[in-house]
């Protein structure tokens, strides 16, 4: 069926449920001349009179009848179908994919979505784990989540997280035997653990701050993870100095089990952001995501 052909009978019905040109016209938002011309159209290509006319009336003829019969189950059928679909288009639902890494899935991503989530059923939310910068329009993501400056100009972003301070600690078995660093430099003299974001990548540089100086040191240790969680394990049992966010470190700090060095090196890194390529793509179940992880102070 054309386009031409579907709006003229369903113009045709709403005459024949009025039994009016004058509210079908107001129903459909046309004039009444031009409902009047659309039904004359039709009736033409057809080849049959579908609706008797009189000065105070109008009714389906016996071929108009048919034609309702026919056809009007069908269009209300698909005129349902649309609706639906439009309720589904402002109605959170769907699957969410979301790349980041195990820092923010395990302290922001899942306390907060775990409790969205049953809250709104039908959305389906995938976090995938990466700690290296994922392209999520290459790699279908709807949405990533990284530190504020690491994030592209052309993506839109909304701060989740305060400002995140960085700390290097190690355990006191591991610093009774090798003295604390004094200075970044000595660094190069301790066993230290090391993260590496993916297979095909560098192993990550520890950031340093003191002042305008800013120092990207790589480390070297027995040690190396994809992971921030081991690193922190492996760093509680002694085998080395670990870099890691001081949120991780402060209950083993505070307990003693881990020390604190170069406090004054360790910088505070922007906070996490989630990301995605354009507002207007934004579905319904995402904007309700990023409302629910959105900081606010």
């Amino acid at each position: 069926m054309s386009g031409e052909n579907f709006r003229d009978i369903q113009a045709f019905l709403a005459v024949a449920r009025e039994r009016s040109f004058t509210r079908a016209a107001a129903q459909l938002g046309v004039s009444q001349s031009a409902l009047s011309h659309t039904i004359r159209a039709l009736e033409a290509r057809l080849g049959l009179r579908l609706l008797a006319r009189t000065t105070r009336s109008v009714s389906p003829t016996e071929a108009g009848e048919r034609l309702i019969q026919k056809v009007a189950p069908r269009f209300k059928a698909i005129t349902d179908e649309l609706t639906a679909f439009e309720a589904l288009r402002d109605r959170p639902a769907g699957t969410v994919r979301i790349t980041a890494s195990d820092f923010a899935v395990n302290t922001i991503l899942w306390p907060k979505l775990s409790k969205l989530q049953q809250k709104v059923p039908d959305v389906k939310i995938e976090l995938t784990i990466e700690q290296g910068l994922t392209d999520i329009v290459a790699e279908h993501f709807d949405a990533g989540v990284r530190f504020g400056d690491q994030i592209a100009k052309d993506m839109t972003a909304v701060r989740i997280s305060p400002d995140i301070r960085m700390v290097i600690v190690g355990a006191p078995c591991y610093l009774e035997g090798h003295p604390p660093p004094k200075s970044p430099s000595d660094l190069t003299e301790h066993e230290c653990i090391n993260m590496r974001s993916s297979m095909r990548s560098e192993v990550s540089a520890w950031e340093l701050k003191k002042g305008k100086r800013n120092l990207q040191v790589r480390v070297d240790g027995s040690w190396t993870f994809n992971g921030i969680y081991p690193v922190i394990e492996a760093a509680l049992a002694g085998f080395g100095l670990a870099y890691m966010q001081e949120e991780l470190a402060r209950p083993h700090i505070k307990s003693g089990r881990l020390q604190a060095v170069l406090r004054d090196w360790c910088p505070t890194l922007p906070g996490l952001h989630i990301f995605f390529a354009s507002r207007r793509q934004s579905t319904p179940a995402l904007s309700l995501i990023v409302e629910a992880l959105r900081y606010r102070r």
